[in-house]
Formats: structure tokens, C-alpha cells, sequence
């Protein structure tokens, strides 16, 4: 029997593929799959044929953020956090560097397309009710990952060290400090003192640069994770969504559950859901 032609759309993913195999034949140990492998099957793992597009809002959202740590490790090369020299940075980054005007718009720009690609990703999560039992983790993690997204915007908003920033960054330091009980040790924190200077300048930068991303990361990929040991839910008009009732007969009742269980030769009505006591 001769055999089947390969089709154009499997040459292509033999292509694509062939140097993650050549990788993984000679990275991964004999009988299990190495790093490789767990990529291979993360990029190819079956979910529901009847996701819609609005699934494809949580890649969306990653992409954004790639952008984000790409554009802002460039702008890192060039930018000067310190107060005598950040603004003029920022004018030498967008008038003079080659492309740097794109770079730092789209940095700028991303920032936004971000939170608001993180807001509709969890309203479609929310409402198509994939936030309930098994994936109560993962929506934690991601109102996490939410929060601190929010907070990198914050902390680099003070980084160009124009007025519009300077001022707006007072505000919201203050804000801070209003909070009751640990606000006014978290003005101080922020600030750096008792106004905002060039150690502001620094905490802003450091939070912003090292310690908000290296979380960000770490969530993302947790949340990664979880999307494939769990898995991708279905719609809520799906036949197949979890708890909604299979065709077939029901299984046969467990005695003592849903039955009364027979108690020293005596019936015992069970109490709960539905039950009275007297």
C-alpha cells in the first residue's frame, strides 16, 4: 500500500519543528521528555473544538508583556535614573537613537494595551465561569498578576521625571500614606523621606526594572502551568462543560448517600441537604 502524501500544513510543522527535535534527541534523557518535549507539548496539546477567539485573550495579554520586557530592557540601556540626568535620557532615547522614538511609544503605549488586555481576559474568565472549581488557583494567580501589572505602571510612570510624572507620582504617594495603620510606613517607604527625590527616583526604578518583573514572571509562569495541567475549559453553552449532565443511564445510588443505610436492623433517614431535623 503506497503511502500517503504528507500534507502541506504537516511539512510545514516538520519544518518548524525539526530544530526543537534535533534539540530534544540529544538534550533530553533516554524514556522521558526533557524541556523540549514539555514545549512541544504545550504549543500542540488538544484543548475543546469549541473555544472561540475570545480564549486567544490570555495569549494576547503574554504577548503584550513580551513586548513590554523587550522594549523596556532597550530602553534600560540608555536611560539615566537620576534626577540630573533621567529627562534628558529620555529626550536623547526619543530624538536621537535610531528607532528610539518606537521603541519608547511602544513601551509607553504597551503599558496600557496590557492592563486593559488583562481586564478583558478576566471579565471573559469570569463570565464564561472558568474561575470555579478546579481553577480557583489560577484565577488567584492571575488577579495577582493583575495587581502587580498595575503597579509596574505605577512605579514607571515616575521614571521620565517630567512634571506630568513628578506630580502625579505625589499623588499617588500620598494616597499611599493616607491608608490606615501601615499607609503613612508606606509613604515613607515610597518616598524614600519625607519628599520626593532622587532616592524616590531609585526605589521607582529598582521595583519597576527588577523586582515587579522577576514576579510578573514567576506568576505568568505558574499560571502557564496550571493552564495545562488543568486544562482549557469549554464555553458555558458547551455539552461537554464539567457538571453538566452526560447522555447515558445515571449510575447506580451509593447506600448511605442518597438512600437510607440500614443501622442495626433499623432504617435510618439520613440528614442533610434538603433534610429537616426534629
Amino acid at each position: 500500500m503506497a503511502k500517503q502524501k504528507p500534507s502541506r500544513l504537516d511539512q510545514l510543522v516538520y519544518l518548524l519543528m525539526y530544530p526543537l527535535n534535533w534539540l530534544e534527541e540529544r538534550s533530553s534523557i533516554p524514556g522521558r521528555s526533557g524541556l523540549v518535549g514539555g514545549v512541544k507539548y504545550f504549543l500542540f496539546r488538544k484543548v475543546p473544538s469549541d473555544i472561540s477567539w475570545g480564549h486567544t485573550l490570555g495569549s494576547a495579554a503574554l504577548t503584550a508583556f513580551i513586548v513590554q520586557a523587550v522594549t523596556g530592557v532597550i530602553l534600560a540601556m540608555y536611560y539615566k535614573p537620576d534626577p540630573n540626568s533621567a529627562y534628558e535620557s529620555i529626550r536623547n532615547i526619543t530624538d536621537n537613537l535610531w528607532a528610539g522614538w518606537l521603541v519608547r511609544g511602544m513601551h509607553k503605549w504597551g503599558a496600557s494595551v496590557f492592563i486593559i488586555l488583562l481586564f478583558l481576559h478576566m471579565g471573559r474568565v469570569f463570565l464564561y465561569g472558568a474561575y470555579k472549581y478546579p481553577r480557583e488557583l489560577n484565577w488567584i494567580v492571575g488577579v495577582l498578576i493583575l495587581v502587580l501589572g498595575m503597579l509596574e505602571g505605577f512605579f514607571g510612570y515616575l521614571l521620565p521625571w517630567d512634571q506630568t510624572a513628578y506630580w502625579a507620582t505625589v499623588v499617588g504617594v500620598n494616597l499611599q500614606a493616607t491608608g490606615p495603620f501601615v499607609g503613612p510606613f508606606l509613604g515613607d517607604v515610597l518616598r524614600g523621606g519625607a519628599e520626593i527625590g532622587p532616592d524616590t527616583l531609585a526605589r521607582f526604578y529598582s521595583l519597576h526594572m527588577l523586582v515587579l518583573p522577576g514576579a510578573l514572571i514567576a506568576l505568568i509562569l505558574l499560571h502557564l502551568w496550571l493552564v495545562v495541567r488543568i486544562g482549557v475549559s469549554s464555553p458555558p453553552w458547551s455539552p461537554d462543560e464539567f457538571g453538566r449532565p452526560q447522555p447515558g443511564p445515571p449510575p447506580a445510588p451509593r447506600k448511605g448517600l442518597v438512600e437510607p443505610a440500614p443501622r442495626n436492623g433499623r432504617l435510618v433517614a439520613p440528614v442533610g441537604r434538603g433534610a429537616r431535623r426534629r
